[in-house]
């Protein structure tokens, strides 16, 4: 029996009395959905396999007391097949526990069901863009990118997962001051040059240099506007290039890869996605014309001061192209934007909500921005090309692509972190990647030792795995579609780390006090087939937790 199998069951039950209330003259005013029925793992075991509150949220539209509407639904579920017994505790909890066979069912499940177990539709029909990184393309990725490109993706995994239709979107920020300071860098390495102030430092600009000279070997003889925008065209072109392949090392990939220029150029009515945002803004009724500007009264919506998104000489600001970039996004229909944005994005939170109500949207339902927090990591060097920064390709090169994924993704956004690398780099349990992965691995090397003597899982007989270990297992097992779906709702894909590592643990446990294998001459019965059926079961589970945060589940280590 599966916690949704139960939680079916308690719905039923609750429908049921509600109708016998009505019938007897009460008037009951309630709505309930069978996700509405919550079921928690009671910390102490002895407790039981599933807690409900459901009593005690039915108290008030019933006008009864909670434990005697508990004592009500708990005589119902102890007649469900499966339920070995239903009690009431405390103000009015309901503690179920179920058999040995109904819990132990779940292995088979879980087996049959492969990769797709723990995905849901609890989030069915929305369709979400998510952008993530959006870094310049003036430098490689560095640290805080990579954290952002962890979280990010992994948010992107547990939505998908929970049914609903997302896309990774990378905003290219490739018009402004900063790319002609980054062309400009480029020329003058090329020359030989320093770097002109507000310039860009760092020897891969000397090697973009070489390379764009290698595109464009007429650069040095060419007018200086001409040159300039060679250099800058090429460089950006090549600098892009490393970042799509960077975050291709990284397992991060994008669907949508939209830049800022686009919005900005001339359609055949000589208006730009920007031209035509103040324009349907101003039909919201938002815009107004102050001291020679145009203005978005932001201030209607919470954000702490209207906003000028142009100015008196004509000259857009960033807030245009966030506007233009905002609506884009809606006219490609995604109903929902969530924005991962960096520590040093604070301000930007009511901006963006702002813009959302005045573009006519809901701002609490339809614009979500999350702000990371900073991260730090010992003893890590500053990059050799770029001086000033440590990079994602080094960081990957010395602590490797699981490692940083796992970490990155297992604390939650808004806290800042500090990575210790001595432990990062240990095979041992304290490890918390390694911990994950080992006991994936031990179920494979069981798989394979099993197949070596003869187990196989030929049949299934779910009422012998009884010992505690196995409850406990099991247990944890049932969680995993809940955590998946709790982790997309609240986007927060550490809740998926944590789990398996409790779960690995569990496993760890199981596997020194039940064996899957016979002992010396001890014959192959049911039980050792059963017990490869809930190994293979746990496998499943770690792996797909683990394809959750974008990380491996080697078969050996």
């Amino acid at each position: 029996m599966t916690p949704d199998d139960l939680s079916l069951a308690l719905f039923d039950l609750v429908t049921a009395m509600v109708q016998r209330r009505r019938d007897a003259g009460d008037e009951v005013v309630l709505e309930l959905a069978p996700e509405q029925i919550v079921l928690e793992r009671p910390k102490q075991r002895e407790h039981g396999d599933w807690a409900s509150n459901i009593a005690m949220r039915l108290a008030k539209p019933l006008s009864s007391n909670p434990r005697v509407i508990a004592t009500e639904l708990a005589e119902g579920l102890a007649a469900v097949d499966g339920v070995t017994s239903a009690e009431v505790a405390g103000p009015g909890f309901i503690n179920v526990r179920l058999d040995a066979a109904a819990a132990g069912a779940l292995a088979k499940v879980i087996v049959d069901a492969g990769a797709s177990y723990g995905r849901s539709d609890r989030l069915a029909g929305e369709r979400i863009n998510l952008e993530f990184v959006s870094a310049n393309p003036t430098g490689p990725l560095h640290i805080g990118h990579t954290r952002w490109a962890a979280l990010g993706d992994a948010i992107s995994r547990v939505l998908r997962a929970a049914g609903a239709e997302v896309a990774n979107e990378y905003y290219i920020n490739d018009a402004g001051n900063q790319m002609e300071n980054f062309g400009r860098s480029v020329l003058a390495a090329a020359k030989g040059e320093p770097t002109p102030e507000g310039g860009y430092p760092g020897s891969y600009i000397a090697d973009l240099a070489v390379r764009v000279l290698e595109r464009e070997p007429n650069l040095l003889s060419l007018a200086d506007d001409v040159a300039l925008h060679a250099a800058t065209e090429i460089a950006y072109e090549l600098q892009l290039g490393e970042i799509r392949a960077s975050l291709d090392r990284f397992n991060v990939h994008f669907d949508v890869w939209t830049s800022e220029r686009r919005l900005q150029v001339k359609g055949e009515d000589g208006l730009s996605d920007v031209d035509t945002a103040v324009e349907r803004l101003r039909a919201q009724g938002h815009v107004f014309d102050e001291d020679d500007a145009v203005w978005v009264r932001t201030t209607d919506f919470g954000d702490d001061k209207d906003r000028v998104i142009r100015r008196g000489n004509g000259v857009y600001t960033y807030f245009a192209a966030d506007a233009a970039y905002y609506l884009d996004k809606g006219d490609r229909g995604f109903a929902h934007k969530i924005y991962l944005l960096g520590a040093d994005h604070h301000g930007y939170v009511h901006r963006l909500k702002a813009l959302a109500g005045a573009a006519g949207d809901d701002p609490e339902r339809d614009i979500e921005v999350l702000i990371g927090q900073l991260v730090s990591i010992n003893g890590a060097k500053l990059s050799k090309r770029a001086g000033n920064i440590i990079e994602l390709d080094d960081l990957q090169a010395w602590l490797g692509t699981d490692a940083l994924r796992y970490t990155l993704a297992r604390y939650p956004a808004d806290s800042p972190l500090t990575i210790d690398p001595e432990i990062l780099t240990r095979r041992t349990n304290d490890n918390p990647v390694f911990y994950v992965q080992y006991a994936h691995a031990r179920t494979c090397a069981v798989d394979r030792n099993a197949a070596s003597v003869g187990v196989d899982r030929s049949s299934f007989a779910p009422a012998l795995l009884g010992h505690e270990t196995e409850s406990a297992l099991l247990g944890a097992l049932q969680e995993f579609p809940r955590i998946v779906a709790q982790s997309a709702e609240l986007r927060e894909p550490h809740r998926v780390a944590r789990y398996i590592e409790e779960l690995a643990g569990l496993y760890h446990r199981w596997y020194d006090n039940c064996r899957v294998l016979p002992l010396g001459e001890e014959p192959i019965g049911d039980l050792h087939r059963t017990r490869l059926w809930l190994n293979d079961a746990t496998g499943q589970v770690l792996r797909n937790g683990l394809d959750l945060l974008g990380v491996s589940a080697p078969e050996r280590m």
